[in-house]
């Protein structure tokens, strides 16, 4: 059985954030002094990774460009009781970070989400497509997935061990965070969100993510991420449409043939039973994957018992 030892890892993954790298790793070093400083360094230019190593920070590297595989390499390669994510850009004071990772440790938590969106971000966030992003992406994911967490896109989170280890990084860049959110709910972890206080970036400091190709690429995560983990939602949807299309196609063929016993239009009749015909295949479709996306659940109920052995 593994222990438990109250083992802390900060996770800062970073990309060209010289500015600021320094100030973040003491300012968490002073509030959690026994946990180890990862900054993983993400191609930077600007020697963000000698400042962090003269800050007292571990440095590693990750030579595959994005947020996302910076992740996954950070998962795979550190081992801790708790693991806390934060960024490099000084937007996340570290006044929470000491009952973030306590909520992990004493179990209470399998991922803390530090909630920018009940404090400070839609006033100090600078940028207006930003915050309706923001609304957009919170909105989606509760509708789709049947919960109400307030802040889906929050790069300050605290892990257990259970979910960083258990965790399937697909994505590459920003979206990474969205994906963590969608699988945490999806596979019933323990969330609880606590309200972090969020300023802007200092001056000269520049945000990676870009508001209309990576709001796209969230998008996008989201519907490819319905799709696997509720299957029957996503194809019963899209069988909805496809057999009402099918059904206005047909009605007035039937109304003409009650009334003359004619069929005048078959091309029209044929199209519609062909859409019918998807209806029915794609509604198939969505029965056969939520059977294998439950038995998927089962495994991996199994798989987190073998964790910490």
């Amino acid at each position: 059985m593994k222990k438990f030892n109250g083992k802390i890892a900060v996770l800062i993954p970073c990309y060209n954030e010289a500015k600021t790298i320094e100030k973040v790793v003491k300012d968490y070093k002073k509030v959690l002094p026994d946990a180890d400083i990862y900054v993983f360094d993400n191609n930077s230019t600007d020697k963000t990774d000698e400042i962090a190593k003269k800050a007292g920070a571990i440095v590693e590297y990750e030579y595959r460009q994005g947020k996302g595989n910076v992740i996954r390499s950070m998962f795979r390669n550190i081992d801790a009781d708790c693991y806390l994510m934060i960024d490099g850009d000084d937007t996340y004071p570290a006044e929470e970070a000491k009952k973030m990772c306590e909520l992990v440790l004493k179990g209470k938590a399998d991922m803390v989400v530090g909630d920018r969106l009940s404090s400070t971000y839609f006033t100090e966030n600078k940028r207006p497509f930003h915050n309706f992003g923001n609304k957009i992406v919170r909105w989606l994911i509760n509708h789709l997935f049947h919960n109400d967490i307030k802040d889906i896109m929050t790069g300050y989170r605290a892990f257990s061990y259970e979910f960083a280890k258990g965790f399937p990084v697909l994505s590459k860049g920003f979206e990474i965070e969205t994906e963590m959110t969608i699988h945490a709910v999806d596979k019933n972890f323990k969330i609880v969100e606590i309200p972090v206080t969020y300023r802007d970036r200092p001056e000269g400091s520049e945000s990676k993510l870009n508001t209309y190709s990576d709001g796209m690429k969230v998008l996008k995560t989201i519907a490819v991420l319905f799709k696997e983990y509720k299957p029957m939602g996503f194809f019963g949807f899209i069988a909805s449409i496809l057999a009402m299309v099918s059904l206005i196609l047909m009605l007035p063929i039937f109304i003409e043939y009650f009334k003359t016993g004619l069929v005048l239009r078959f091309p029209t009749l044929i199209v519609a039973c062909f859409v019918m015909l998807t209806a029915i295949l794609s509604l198939m479709c969505g029965i056969i994957l939520q059977v294998i996306v439950k038995k998927d659940r089962q495994r991996y109920e199994l798989y987190l018992n073998e964790l910490r052995k």
